[in-house]
Order: C-alpha cells, then sequence, then structure tokens
C-alpha cells in the first residue's frame, strides 16, 4: 500500500488546521512513554466515536535493504500474516475480522507498519495479536514458497505491466546512483527470484524488536489503560542488539541524466525530478517549508498554477502536476510531471513545467495566492482531523522520519511564516540543470511489444 502521497500532505495540512476557522476540531495533546524495553508508545484520545486504530510502526524499509536483497521488508511484510507459534496461517486476519475490525499492513523506503481499526472495547485483543507476531512469528518454507510468488506475480502486475509505474521506476533509479532510494519497494525480479525464507528470517531477526517500533494508539481510549496493556504484552518482548545502520550520502550530481522507457501505454509522460532537501532540523531547514508551499502552488489544489495554464489555458497538456515529501530519512526529490496533448511533444511539455517554476523565481507568488493555498489546503485537508487513522499516521510518519509528533506545532508555526521571497527564492535555487533527471516515457503499441518480445 503507498502511502507517500498522504506522508507528503503532513506538514502542509497541520499548517492548514491551524488556521481554520475556529469551528475547525483540534487534535488532542498525545501522551508518550517508553517501555523498560525501548518500545515507544503514543497515545492520543478521541473520545468522539467508540473505536481506536492501533498501529506498530518498525523503523526500517527499503533503504536499509542491500543489493541483492531488494524487497526483503516488503516480502516480510506479507509473511507477517502467515502464522506465529499460537495461530495459523491467515488466523490473524480472521480473528481481526471476527472482532469487527479491519487490519492491514505497509511497507515503505523508511518503514513497515502494521495497523488495525477496531472497535475500542476490542484493543486488548488486536494489541494481544500484534504483539505475538512480534515475538513469535514462525516462517517456514511451506509457507514462504508460495507468497514470494504472489509477490513476484504482485510486481509484474503493478509495475511491469504499467507504463507509469515503469517509468517512475526509471526515474528513481537514474535519479540516484548510490542511495538505496534508487531501488523499487517491491524490489527487483531477479532478487526477488532469488530470494528464500532464510532471508526474510533474517529481516524479522535483525529488526523486528520493541526497542525499533513505535505503537500509536488513537481513538476511544484511555491513555493509563492503554500503558497498561503495552507494558502486558509488548512490555514482556526483550530488547534486541540492533544492526548498525549504514549511512548513505548520494554523491552531488554534475549534470541532468535523462533516461527513456518504452512501454505499451496510450499517451508519452515526461517526469522531472530535482534533488531537494528534507526536514532534518525543524528550526534550521528553512527551505523545506518553502518547497512545500512551492509544491502546493504548483499542484496543491483544483486550479493550481500547473493545471491552470497546461491543461486549461494553454492546452498543451492532458494532466500538470507536481510532488515533494518534506519527511523522509534519505534525500529528497520534487517531481515535475505531465502527459503533453496530441501535437505538442515531450520535450515541450518539459520545457513548460520547468517555464512554471522560473516564472516562480521571476515573480514570487501573491499574498493572494498564499493565502488561497492555505484556504485550498484547509478545504480539503481538515476532515483528516475528524479521522483517527489519519491522526494515527501523522504521528507515526513524523516519528519515522526522526522529526517526532511532539514538534507539530513548532512545524505550523514556521510553516504559517513562509514568505512570496522564501518560495521565489527556493525556486531560484533548487531548479537547475545540475540537478535535473528526466524520465520520458516512449509509448508502444501492441504489436510493437509483441514483436519487441519476438526479436529475443
Amino acid at each position: 500500500m503507498n502511502f507517500r502521497k498522504i506522508i507528503r500532505w503532513t506538514i502542509l495540512m497541520l499548517a492548514a488546521v491551524h488556521g481554520a476557522a475556529s469551528g475547525a476540531v483540534q487534535a488532542a495533546p498525545a501522551t508518550t512513554f517508553t517501555l523498560k524495553n525501548g518500545m515507544k508508545v503514543i497515545v492520543r484520545e478521541d473520545h468522539r466515536s467508540p473505536t481506536a486504530v492501533h498501529m506498530v510502526w518498525y523503523k526500517v524499509g527499503a533503504m536499509d535493504e542491500t543489493s541483492g536483497k531488494t524487497g526483503v521488508a516488503h516480502v516480510l511484510e506479507h509473511m507477517m500474516f502467515k502464522g506465529t507459534k499460537t495461530l495459523k496461517p491467515g488466523e490473524f486476519s480472521r480473528r481481526v475480522a471476527a472482532l469487527g475490525g479491519r487490519e492491514n499492513a505497509f511497507t515503505g523506503k523508511d518503514y513497515t507498519a502494521y495497523y488495525q481499526q477496531i472497535d475500542s472495547s476490542r484493543l486488548e485483543a488486536v494489541i494481544r495479536l500484534e504483539s505475538d507476531r512480534m515475538a513469535n512469528l514462525v516462517l517456514s518454507k511451506k509457507e514462504f514458497d508460495p507468497e514470494i510468488r504472489v509477490i513476484m506475480e504482485e510486481r509484474r502486475w503493478r509495475t511491469e505491466d504499467k507504463a507509469s509505474a515503469l517509468l517512475y521506476e526509471a526515474l528513481y533509479s537514474t535519479a540516484f546512483t548510490a542511495h538505496p532510494y534508487r531501488h523499487p519497494i517491491i524490489g527487483w525480479m531477479n532478487d526477488l527470484q532469488q530470494m528464500r525464507a532464510d532471508d526474510a528470517r533474517a529481516w524479522y531477526r535483525h529488526w523486528y524488536a520493541p526497542n525499533n517500533a513505535t505503537m500509536v494508539v488513537v481513538g476511544d481510549v484511555d491513555a493509563q489503560t492503554v500503558r497498561k496493556l503495552a507494558e502486558k504484552y509488548y512490555g514482556k518482548i526483550p530488547a534486541k542488539a540492533l544492526p548498525q545502520r549504514l549511512t548513505h550520502e548520494e554523491p552531488i550530481q554534475r549534470g541532468t541524466r535523462r533516461v527513456t522507457v518504452k512501454a505499451p501505454a496510450e499517451n508519452p509522460i515526461v517526469a522531472l525530478a530535482f534533488k531537494v532537501p528534507v526536514l532534518r532540523d525543524v528550526e534550521k531547514d528553512d527551505d523545506v517549508y518553502a518547497l512545500d508551499v512551492l509544491e502546493a502552488v504548483l499542484s496543491g489544489y483544483d486550479n493550481a498554477r500547473l493545471v491552470a495554464r497546461l491543461v486549461r489555458e494553454d492546452r498543451v497538456a492532458i494532466s500538470a502536476g507536481a510532488g515533494y515529501s518534506a519527511v523522509a530519512r534519505g534525500t529528497g526529490l520534487f517531481v515535475l510531471s505531465g502527459t503533453p496533448v496530441q501535437g505538442t511533444s515531450a520535450a515541450d511539455l518539459e520545457a513548460r513545467l520547468r517555464q512554471e517554476v522560473s516564472r516562480v523565481a521571476k515573480e514570487g507568488v501573491t499574498e493572494k495566492e498564499l493565502q488561497r493555498v492555505k484556504t485550498q489546503l484547509i478545504a480539503s485537508q481538515v476532515y483528516k482531523r475528524d479521522a483517527p487513522f489519519e491522526q494515527a499516521m501523522e504521528i507515526g510518519a513524523l516519528e519515522m522520519a526522526g522529526i517526532g509528533h511532539a514538534k507539530k506545532e513548532r512545524l505550523i508555526e514556521r510553516l504559517k511564516a513562509v514568505t512570496s521571497q522564501q518560495v521565489q527564492a527556493v525556486a531560484e535555487k533548487y531548479f537547475g540543470d545540475d540537478a535535473l533527471t528526466v524520465a520520458t516515457l516512449v509509448p508502444l503499441r501492441l504489436d510493437q511489444t509483441a514483436q519487441g518480445k519476438n526479436k529475443k
């Protein structure tokens, strides 16, 4: 499950909610404590409905993998549903369903997380289940072999048979030469074909420990009761000596990189990725706040600049957008993308996308436009404060990035203070040729694809 877009909005959503009218819902402060084994627990009480969300986030994801073992974090996510010393394969999900809840998991580049949404009266039952598989997973070859084939098939239909997914996979693998963000979360097919149950067992043994996990509970709960439950079930799991985390520093890019992907598709696509900073220090990293606002100005609402000018006014694109995540453990990318209309080349659209950023660099944005961005963000994002799941996502994402959910109020203040001049400055600073990677999709007809395969 891809939560990149949700996380991308986290900080902007916080600012929008803070600036909303007095009737907007404000989240209650969270209670935080750490168990003796090092597991962090964060509880936010929200008594508006008798439900609760229980999440466990492990600070390990695709960026912690090594070459030849890509995809193992996601593989283990699958295997976590395949039985423990006390539960048969699939029984975890059946029990949560029998309790009237729903559950799932997701793997990112920076983390892996598991969650259940349940009636708050059934919270203890899902805590018991989740703590069991933290400590007692049974990872058998019998279950692994068919599941790795399922994952390989997932890669085929989600990536290899999907032109846009192939394009973005190529974009990241070209933009990054050393940083593990160059690898897809699902892994390269060759690595999946060679993966064995022992690889997943080693990943589980090394990284799945209470001192590498954060438990988040949001909903109709009492924080002290949750603390007792956490101590009862998670507190008895011993801490582990975690592997030394490798530090990854992407070498300085010294010129534009280009990659072309040919795949069956109706239309071409062009995607431009610029290397930009992400949030490390809430007080010092001024540019990330301005980059967040720039992303919203370009693509943050229905009539933002890219859509208004390229799609509606000039009609050179079928679609156009921008994406940036300030919340990440690794190096950041600011992506511009679009699909040209017939008669407009991908190169022409590439130039037009860059022109819109250059316009901001030369002219800035008006105060009226800044306020409109915040108003639009309020209208589209404030509802998340009513959803325990989105609150839990917000907390977990900030924790995994090393920022910490407790700093959110300061993030709001910093973002509210962004000026037009700051937005103009980052548009001028980060969007030059030397930091640029361009990926272009060249669409093929199905008969061309078949001919290409026959030539091999």
